[in-house]
């Protein structure tokens, strides 16, 4: 059994990583040691001098570093923008809960593919099953004590099966993983969230 994708998760960004990545100041697709000049931002003459970004400008720099960080369009990202702000509780947290128990970033976390675009590229071939059922829709929601594995054809992919014989990977503290199957065990917090994004900004760009 699985369940079909949607439209939302097949239109990506397909141009140059690198060039994101420099833009924002850090790997936002996980290249880690193929990452290039990330302290220099992109353009034939390098960094420009000029005036402070606004509190605007600033906010909406935030917004797509957290879109891109996690590969999600802009009206997917208002649909999780939109359910934080109406959830009761700390609206920013909402929101971390939501993108990090994406199905792709979850099969990230875990170990099981070496970049979010790779995750979602397992998960879009039908590599990944949750509680023995396949799954093809990066944005799924995974939800606590569901057993993540990957189909047998998937761990014999090189970078992957590299990566399960990795006995240092470190995961979050909502997750634990033995072998090949994994789990969300509790749900994620603001403060399991360490990247360079400004959560604060995003909420407040929205709630204008």
């Amino acid at each position: 059994m699985e369940i079909g994708a949607k439209a939302t998760d097949m239109a990506r960004y397909t141009g140059p990583k690198d060039r994101l990545s420099r833009r924002e100041g850090f790997d936002l697709f996980g290249a880690g040691n193929k990452l290039t000049r990330l302290s220099v931002p992109p353009g034939v003459h390098g960094p420009k001098g000029g005036r402070m970004p606004s509190q605007y400008g600033r906010q909406l720099r935030e917004k797509q570093k957290m879109r891109r960080f996690y590969g999600v369009l802009e009206r997917q990202f208002k649909i999780y923008i939109n359910e934080a702000l109406k959830t009761k509780g700390n609206t920013e947290e909402v929101l971390i809960t939501l993108l990090e128990k994406r199905l792709d970033n979850v099969v990230y976390r875990l170990g099981f593919a070496p970049s979010r675009p790779a995750a979602r590229q397992l998960v879009s071939h039908r590599h990944v099953l949750i509680n023995g059922k396949r799954v093809n829709i990066p944005s799924y929601q995974v939800r606590i004590g569901e057993v993540i594995t990957l189909s047998p054809k998937a761990m014999e992919i090189p970078p992957v099966a590299k990566l399960l014989a990795k006995k240092d990977h470190k995961l979050p503290v909502w997750l634990k993983r033995k072998a090949a199957a994994g789990q969300v065990v509790k749900e994620p917090k603001k403060e399991d969230f360490t990247e360079p994004i400004s959560t604060t900004d995003i909420v407040e760009y929205y709630s204008r």
